[in-house]
């Protein structure tokens, strides 16, 4: 330290910025005050001589280098990174030729969204990082245990994901899986994290290895961002577990120390800003990641032997119907007039009021195929209970057990991408194709007989 008023001969700030991103230091200011944490990368618009770090609670703080500052290295690996393994790939592009990827080589899919932004200072608002290598330098230790290959297949916020992207990354994840590719990382902004997930659980066939979700509910310039610790679990599953399925993977608490695994067809947005924003539907998670390692469900589908295929068409003549006290018949009957399906989000165990009885008749004998989910976060719709649900199963509504709206939509849309035939996109609607019921649905055709004690 140099004597009170006097400038180090080095400037502290200037040395900081020179220290490779992730590396593990301890500021000390001149009052004695002591922080620790690993440096993150600068931003051209935060206020000047400030270093940004991460420090050990997952929170980021900004602090400004004073002159007479002093700082050490602290032992250990850079952030999120093991003491020993490979460094990441250098990130390819797309159309760039590409030789075959060694053991282990994770491929990194990028759609924009806020886990690939950074803040904007001026207005307070992110926008999205657009040059796939810039993503390594936001997230260091990103690429740990092996080989990390990163494409920008979009650049979108997730309120304009749509079927057509759906569609674009069923095809670059199989892409990457004939490409040699352990397992396949999308990132992606939450909003609409849980429909692609079950869009691309829906499309992808004999995976032989994970593809894996990952959003971030708070930018990494942002305190207690989410970022780093997701996209690195993210990887690490993808790398590491024997899954053969869709997947995604999010922060389970407020902390750092355990991540999620959602099975793609059941999981959902629960909360517009909490770190663990996402949960299962009706039951836990698929698995979870530590520091122990990555525990998984016994249910959980294992690796297929491949090759990975793809079932990518959407259709567009599908409606999502939240119903509602106050909607009238003529404007659900226009909402779904040009549809060939309708998904209803239908009151307690899948009702709607009296009125809507006529048009769902008439849209059911002219083909169109309605099927009925509930509002409720959990449960599942019954047609069995109550005489509306019975009212209902006689005009033709497929109840569709504990589906989420969001997935039964989604697998709307993929049914209609694969058959004209009302009646075989209404059976491809009642049978499980990703693991998107609960092991306890009780899926009943028109016809069924009621279950013996039923009211």
């Amino acid at each position: 330290m140099s004597p009170e008023g006097d400038r180090p001969a080095t400037d502290p700030f200037e040395a900081l910025r020179a220290l490779p991103l992730g590396t593990h230091v301890a500021l000390l200011a001149p009052d004695g005050h002591r922080v620790e944490g690993w440096l993150l990368p600068p931003d051209s618009l935060s206020s000047p001589r400030v270093v940004k770090l991460k420090v050990a609670s997952g929170y980021n703080l900004g602090i400004r280098i004073d002159p007479r500052s002093t700082f050490e290295l602290l032992p250990g690996p850079p952030w999120g990174e093991e003491r020993t393994g490979p460094s990441p790939a250098p990130p390819s592009s797309p159309g760039t030729a590409r030789g075959s990827p060694s053991p282990g080589t994770v491929a990194l899919l990028t759609t924009g969204g806020t886990i690939a932004s950074k803040i904007d200072y001026v207005t307070g608002g992110v926008h999205p990082v657009k040059d796939p290598q810039n993503l390594e330098s936001l997230y260091p230790g990103i690429g740990q245990g092996g080989a990390l290959e990163v494409r920008a297949v979009a650049e979108i916020l997730s309120e304009d994901m749509s079927p057509e992207v759906w569609s674009l990354l069923a095809k670059e994840v199989v892409q990457e899986f004939q490409h040699g590719v352990r397992g396949v990382v999308v990132a992606q902004g939450t909003d609409t994290l849980a429909y692609t997930s079950a869009a691309l659980a829906f499309a992808l066939r004999d995976l032989p290895g994970p593809v894996v979700l990952v959003g971030a509910q708070r930018s990494i310039d942002r305190p207690s961002s989410d970022g780093v610790a997701n996209i690195i679990g993210a990887v690490r599953v993808a790398r590491e577990a024997d899954l053969g399925e869709v997947v995604v993977v999010m922060h389970a608490g407020p902390s750092d120390d355990v991540l999620a695994i959602h099975r793609g067809t059941r999981v959902r947005k629960m909360h517009s800003t909490r770190r663990d924003a996402f949960h299962t539907l009706n039951g836990p998670p698929l698995g979870r990641v530590d520091a122990k390692g990555i525990h998984l469900h016994p249910s959980h589908h294992h690796r297929h032997a491949g090759p990975a295929r793809a079932e990518p068409e959407f259709g567009k003549e599908g409606t999502l119907l939240w119903f509602h006290p106050g909607l009238s018949p003529e404007d659900a009957e226009a909402q779904v007039a040009r549809s060939r399906g309708v998904i209803v989000a239908g009151t307690g165990m899948g009702h709607v009021a009296t009125i809507h009885l006529p048009w769902i008749q008439r849209a059911t004998e002219r083909g169109v195929v309605v099927g009925m989910t509930t509002q409720c976060q959990e449960g599942e719709v019954d047609p069995f209970v109550y005489s509306r649900g019975r009212e209902l199963l006689r005009a033709g509504v497929a109840y569709l057990g504990d589906i989420s709206p969001e997935t039964a939509y989604v697998k709307l849309l993929w049914a209609l991408g694969r058959s004209r035939d009302p009646a075989a996109v209404r059976e491809l609607l009642l049978r499980e194709v990703a693991g998107e019921y609960a092991a306890t649905r009780g899926l009943l055709l028109e016809g069924d007989a009621a279950p013996k004690g039923s009211p």
